[in-house]
Protein backbone atom coordinates (compact mmCIF):
# COMPACT_ATOMS: atom_id res chain seq x y z
CA UNK A 1 0.00 0.00 0.00
CA UNK A 2 1.17 3.56 -0.70
CA UNK A 3 2.60 5.77 2.04
CA UNK A 4 0.26 8.63 1.18
CA UNK A 5 0.14 9.84 4.78
CA UNK A 6 3.70 9.09 5.87
CA UNK A 7 4.63 11.04 8.99
CA UNK A 8 1.21 12.63 9.44
CA UNK A 9 -0.69 12.54 12.73
CA UNK A 10 -4.42 11.82 12.82
CA UNK A 11 -7.30 11.67 15.26
CA UNK A 12 -10.28 9.52 14.32
CA UNK A 13 -13.30 9.77 16.62
CA UNK A 14 -15.69 6.87 17.08
CA UNK A 15 -12.98 4.63 15.70
CA UNK A 16 -13.61 1.48 17.69
CA UNK A 17 -16.13 -0.03 15.31
CA UNK A 18 -17.76 0.32 11.91
CA UNK A 19 -16.86 3.19 9.62
CA UNK A 20 -14.52 4.85 12.12
CA UNK A 21 -12.56 1.65 12.63
CA UNK A 22 -12.14 1.42 8.86
CA UNK A 23 -10.82 4.98 8.74
CA UNK A 24 -8.28 4.39 11.52
CA UNK A 25 -6.94 1.22 9.89
CA UNK A 26 -6.79 2.84 6.45
CA UNK A 27 -4.96 5.97 7.64
CA UNK A 28 -2.47 3.85 9.56
CA UNK A 29 -1.89 1.61 6.54
CA UNK A 30 -0.89 4.72 4.58
CA UNK A 31 1.64 5.75 7.23
CA UNK A 32 -0.33 7.99 9.59
CA UNK A 33 0.12 7.86 13.35
CA UNK A 34 -3.38 7.55 14.76
CA UNK A 35 -5.14 8.54 17.95
CA UNK A 36 -8.00 6.01 18.03
CA UNK A 37 -10.88 7.56 19.93
CA UNK A 38 -13.86 5.58 21.12
CA UNK A 39 -15.95 6.17 24.22
CA UNK A 40 -17.20 2.58 24.14
CA UNK A 41 -20.97 3.01 24.01
CA UNK A 42 -24.01 1.12 22.85
CA UNK A 43 -25.86 1.98 19.67
CA UNK A 44 -28.03 4.36 21.72
CA UNK A 45 -25.01 6.08 23.27
CA UNK A 46 -24.99 4.33 26.64
CA UNK A 47 -21.77 3.28 28.34
CA UNK A 48 -20.88 -0.41 27.95
CA UNK A 49 -17.48 -0.73 29.61
CA UNK A 50 -16.05 -2.19 26.42
CA UNK A 51 -12.74 -0.97 24.99
CA UNK A 52 -13.02 -1.35 21.21
CA UNK A 53 -10.37 1.34 20.68
CA UNK A 54 -7.77 -0.95 22.25
CA UNK A 55 -8.59 -3.66 19.74
CA UNK A 56 -8.09 -1.26 16.82
CA UNK A 57 -4.80 0.02 18.24
CA UNK A 58 -3.60 -3.58 18.62
CA UNK A 59 -4.42 -4.25 14.96
CA UNK A 60 -2.52 -1.17 13.83
CA UNK A 61 0.53 -1.95 15.95
CA UNK A 62 0.52 -5.60 14.82
CA UNK A 63 0.65 -4.37 11.23
CA UNK A 64 3.68 -2.21 11.99
CA UNK A 65 1.92 1.10 12.54
CA UNK A 66 1.72 3.56 15.42
CA UNK A 67 -1.46 4.30 17.36
CA UNK A 68 -2.72 5.14 20.83
CA UNK A 69 -6.07 4.77 22.58
CA UNK A 70 -8.27 7.69 23.54
CA UNK A 71 -11.58 7.24 25.35
CA UNK A 72 -12.76 10.86 25.47
CA UNK A 73 -16.38 11.91 25.22
CA UNK A 74 -15.90 14.06 22.13
CA UNK A 75 -18.90 16.25 22.98
CA UNK A 76 -17.28 17.20 26.30
CA UNK A 77 -15.38 20.42 25.60
CA UNK A 78 -12.52 19.76 28.03
CA UNK A 79 -12.14 16.11 27.04
CA UNK A 80 -12.02 17.09 23.36
CA UNK A 81 -9.25 19.56 24.14
CA UNK A 82 -7.31 16.89 26.02
CA UNK A 83 -7.70 14.52 23.06
CA UNK A 84 -6.13 17.08 20.73
CA UNK A 85 -3.37 17.67 23.25
CA UNK A 86 -2.74 13.90 23.50
CA UNK A 87 -2.05 13.74 19.76
CA UNK A 88 0.35 16.67 19.96
CA UNK A 89 2.16 15.43 23.07
CA UNK A 90 2.39 11.80 21.87
CA UNK A 91 3.29 12.28 18.22
CA UNK A 92 4.60 15.84 18.06
CA UNK A 93 1.72 17.51 16.26
CA UNK A 94 -1.63 17.07 14.57
CA UNK A 95 -2.40 17.09 10.84
CA UNK A 96 -5.70 15.24 10.40
CA UNK A 97 -9.00 15.25 12.27
CA UNK A 98 -11.68 12.76 11.22
CA UNK A 99 -14.91 13.49 13.08
CA UNK A 100 -16.96 10.31 12.94
CA UNK A 101 -18.42 9.54 16.40
CA UNK A 102 -22.18 9.25 16.71
CA UNK A 103 -25.20 7.15 17.59
CA UNK A 104 -28.90 7.05 16.81
CA UNK A 105 -32.13 7.11 18.79
CA UNK A 106 -34.61 6.87 15.97
CA UNK A 107 -38.21 7.93 16.50
CA UNK A 108 -40.96 9.50 14.48
CA UNK A 109 -40.91 13.21 15.21
CA UNK A 110 -44.03 13.26 17.38
CA UNK A 111 -42.65 10.40 19.50
CA UNK A 112 -39.20 11.92 20.06
CA UNK A 113 -38.43 12.90 23.65
CA UNK A 114 -36.44 15.94 24.67
CA UNK A 115 -33.74 13.69 26.11
CA UNK A 116 -33.40 11.77 22.84
CA UNK A 117 -33.18 15.01 20.86
CA UNK A 118 -30.55 16.49 23.18
CA UNK A 119 -28.43 13.32 23.25
CA UNK A 120 -28.24 12.89 19.47
CA UNK A 121 -27.64 16.57 18.73
CA UNK A 122 -24.96 16.62 21.41
CA UNK A 123 -22.87 13.69 20.22
CA UNK A 124 -23.11 14.44 16.51
CA UNK A 125 -23.10 18.22 16.31
CA UNK A 126 -21.26 19.27 19.46
CA UNK A 127 -19.09 16.17 19.04
CA UNK A 128 -17.93 17.67 15.74
CA UNK A 129 -17.64 21.23 17.02
CA UNK A 130 -15.55 20.56 20.13
CA UNK A 131 -12.64 18.64 18.51
CA UNK A 132 -12.70 20.99 15.51
CA UNK A 133 -12.61 24.04 17.77
CA UNK A 134 -9.54 22.84 19.67
CA UNK A 135 -7.71 21.46 16.63
CA UNK A 136 -8.45 24.70 14.78
CA UNK A 137 -7.00 26.78 17.61
CA UNK A 138 -3.82 24.69 17.47
CA UNK A 139 -3.50 25.07 13.70
CA UNK A 140 -4.09 28.82 13.90
CA UNK A 141 -1.35 29.16 16.52
CA UNK A 142 1.02 27.05 14.40
CA UNK A 143 0.36 29.23 11.35
CA UNK A 144 0.90 32.45 13.28
CA UNK A 145 4.22 31.10 14.57
CA UNK A 146 5.39 30.32 11.03
CA UNK A 147 4.78 26.57 11.23
CA UNK A 148 1.66 26.28 9.07
CA UNK A 149 0.60 22.67 8.69
CA UNK A 150 -1.18 21.08 5.74
CA UNK A 151 -4.06 20.24 8.04
CA UNK A 152 -7.15 18.30 6.98
CA UNK A 153 -10.58 17.87 8.58
CA UNK A 154 -13.04 15.26 7.36
CA UNK A 155 -16.47 15.52 8.97
CA UNK A 156 -19.21 12.92 8.77
CA UNK A 157 -22.66 13.93 7.59
CA UNK A 158 -25.23 11.61 6.02
CA UNK A 159 -27.77 11.31 3.27
CA UNK A 160 -30.25 11.75 6.13
CA UNK A 161 -28.85 15.23 6.68
CA UNK A 162 -28.84 16.08 2.98
CA UNK A 163 -32.16 14.64 1.82
CA UNK A 164 -33.86 13.83 5.13
CA UNK A 165 -34.96 10.44 6.47
CA UNK A 166 -38.38 9.46 7.79
CA UNK A 167 -38.13 8.36 11.42
CA UNK A 168 -34.79 10.11 11.87
CA UNK A 169 -35.71 13.74 12.42
CA UNK A 170 -33.14 14.26 15.17
CA UNK A 171 -30.33 12.47 13.35
CA UNK A 172 -31.17 14.27 10.10
CA UNK A 173 -31.12 17.66 11.84
CA UNK A 174 -27.74 16.91 13.43
CA UNK A 175 -26.21 15.74 10.16
CA UNK A 176 -27.57 18.78 8.31
CA UNK A 177 -25.95 20.93 10.98
CA UNK A 178 -22.63 19.20 10.34
CA UNK A 179 -22.93 20.06 6.65
CA UNK A 180 -23.41 23.73 7.54
CA UNK A 181 -20.54 23.64 10.03
CA UNK A 182 -18.29 22.19 7.33
CA UNK A 183 -18.99 25.07 4.94
CA UNK A 184 -18.25 27.73 7.53
CA UNK A 185 -15.13 26.03 8.92
CA UNK A 186 -13.71 25.60 5.41
CA UNK A 187 -13.96 29.34 4.82
CA UNK A 188 -12.70 30.43 8.22
CA UNK A 189 -9.79 28.03 8.50
CA UNK A 190 -8.42 28.09 4.97
CA UNK A 191 -6.09 30.96 5.85
CA UNK A 192 -4.29 28.63 8.29
CA UNK A 193 -3.67 25.90 5.71
CA UNK A 194 -6.66 23.81 6.80
CA UNK A 195 -9.13 22.15 4.45
CA UNK A 196 -12.51 21.03 5.78
CA UNK A 197 -14.68 18.57 3.89
CA UNK A 198 -17.47 16.17 4.82
CA UNK A 199 -18.48 12.74 3.68
CA UNK A 200 -21.90 11.10 3.58
CA UNK A 201 -20.96 7.42 3.89
CA UNK A 202 -23.21 4.49 3.11
CA UNK A 203 -22.27 1.25 4.86
CA UNK A 204 -23.50 -1.77 6.75
CA UNK A 205 -22.99 -0.83 10.43
CA UNK A 206 -24.71 -1.18 13.81
CA UNK A 207 -26.36 2.17 13.12
CA UNK A 208 -27.79 1.37 9.69
CA UNK A 209 -28.83 -2.14 10.69
CA UNK A 210 -31.29 -0.61 13.13
CA UNK A 211 -32.97 1.47 10.42
CA UNK A 212 -32.68 -0.27 7.03
CA UNK A 213 -32.29 -3.55 5.21
CA UNK A 214 -28.49 -3.54 4.97
CA UNK A 215 -27.98 -6.72 2.97
CA UNK A 216 -26.86 -4.87 -0.14
CA UNK A 217 -24.92 -2.11 1.66
CA UNK A 218 -21.14 -1.81 1.22
CA UNK A 219 -18.61 -2.79 3.87
CA UNK A 220 -17.70 0.07 6.27
CA UNK A 221 -14.08 0.13 5.08
CA UNK A 222 -15.18 0.90 1.53
CA UNK A 223 -15.54 4.57 2.59
CA UNK A 224 -12.05 4.90 3.99
CA UNK A 225 -9.88 5.29 0.83
CA UNK A 226 -11.70 8.55 0.06
CA UNK A 227 -11.03 9.75 3.59
CA UNK A 228 -7.34 8.81 3.29
CA UNK A 229 -6.98 10.87 0.12
CA UNK A 230 -8.85 13.86 1.58
CA UNK A 231 -6.45 13.65 4.55
CA UNK A 232 -3.38 13.86 2.33
CA UNK A 233 -1.22 16.83 1.40
CA UNK A 234 -2.23 16.18 -2.21
CA UNK A 235 -5.85 17.17 -1.43
CA UNK A 236 -4.98 20.75 -0.49
CA UNK A 237 -7.13 22.26 -3.25
CA UNK A 238 -10.35 20.52 -2.14
CA UNK A 239 -12.33 22.18 0.66
CA UNK A 240 -15.90 22.92 1.64
CA UNK A 241 -17.18 19.86 -0.22
CA UNK A 242 -19.71 17.18 0.63
CA UNK A 243 -18.90 13.77 -0.85
CA UNK A 244 -21.29 10.83 -0.71
CA UNK A 245 -19.67 7.40 -0.83
CA UNK A 246 -21.51 4.16 -1.54
CA UNK A 247 -19.10 1.35 -2.24
CA UNK A 248 -17.43 2.17 -5.55
CA UNK A 249 -19.77 5.08 -6.25
CA UNK A 250 -18.59 8.57 -5.26
CA UNK A 251 -20.92 11.56 -5.66
CA UNK A 252 -20.13 15.23 -5.14
CA UNK A 253 -23.27 16.68 -3.52
CA UNK A 254 -24.38 20.12 -4.72
CA UNK A 255 -26.28 21.23 -1.63
CA UNK A 256 -28.36 24.37 -1.36
CA UNK A 257 -27.83 26.87 -4.19
CA UNK A 258 -29.74 29.97 -5.22
CA UNK A 259 -32.50 29.02 -7.64
CA UNK A 260 -35.17 30.94 -9.56
CA UNK A 261 -35.91 34.40 -8.15
CA UNK A 262 -38.10 37.41 -8.79
CA UNK A 263 -37.88 40.91 -7.34
CA UNK A 264 -40.90 43.18 -7.31
CA UNK A 265 -38.82 46.12 -6.20
CA UNK A 266 -41.24 46.65 -3.34
CA UNK A 267 -42.83 44.82 -0.41
CA UNK A 268 -44.96 41.83 -1.39
CA UNK A 269 -48.64 41.77 -0.58
CA UNK A 270 -49.80 38.46 0.91
CA UNK A 271 -52.40 37.98 -1.82
CA UNK A 272 -49.65 38.17 -4.48
CA UNK A 273 -47.35 35.56 -2.93
CA UNK A 274 -49.19 32.44 -4.10
CA UNK A 275 -49.02 33.30 -7.80
CA UNK A 276 -45.43 34.59 -7.60
CA UNK A 277 -44.03 31.75 -5.54
CA UNK A 278 -45.78 29.05 -7.58
CA UNK A 279 -44.25 30.51 -10.74
CA UNK A 280 -40.79 30.20 -9.19
CA UNK A 281 -41.45 26.66 -7.94
CA UNK A 282 -42.46 25.65 -11.46
CA UNK A 283 -39.00 26.70 -12.65
CA UNK A 284 -37.11 24.99 -9.84
CA UNK A 285 -35.95 21.36 -9.92
CA UNK A 286 -38.05 18.87 -7.98
CA UNK A 287 -36.40 18.08 -4.62
CA UNK A 288 -34.99 14.60 -4.16
CA UNK A 289 -37.36 12.46 -2.09
CA UNK A 290 -36.81 12.03 1.61
CA UNK A 291 -35.47 8.57 2.49
CA UNK A 292 -38.39 6.39 3.49
CA UNK A 293 -41.00 8.60 1.86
Amino acid sequence: MSRLLEGRVAIVTGAGRGIGRGHALELAAHGAKVVVNDYGVSLAGEGTGETPAEQVVSEIVAAGGEAVVNTADVADFAQAEAMVRQAIDTFGGLDILVNNAGFVRDRMLVNTSEEEWDAVIRVHLKGHFAPLRHAGAYWRAEAKDGRQRAARVINTSSGAGLQGSVGQATYSAAKAGIAGLTLVAAQEMGRYGVTVNAIAPVARTRMTESAFDTAAMPDPRDNSPVVAWLASVEAGDVTGRMIEIEGGKVTVENGWTHGPATDLGRRWEAAEVGVGLRALLAQAPTPEPVYGA
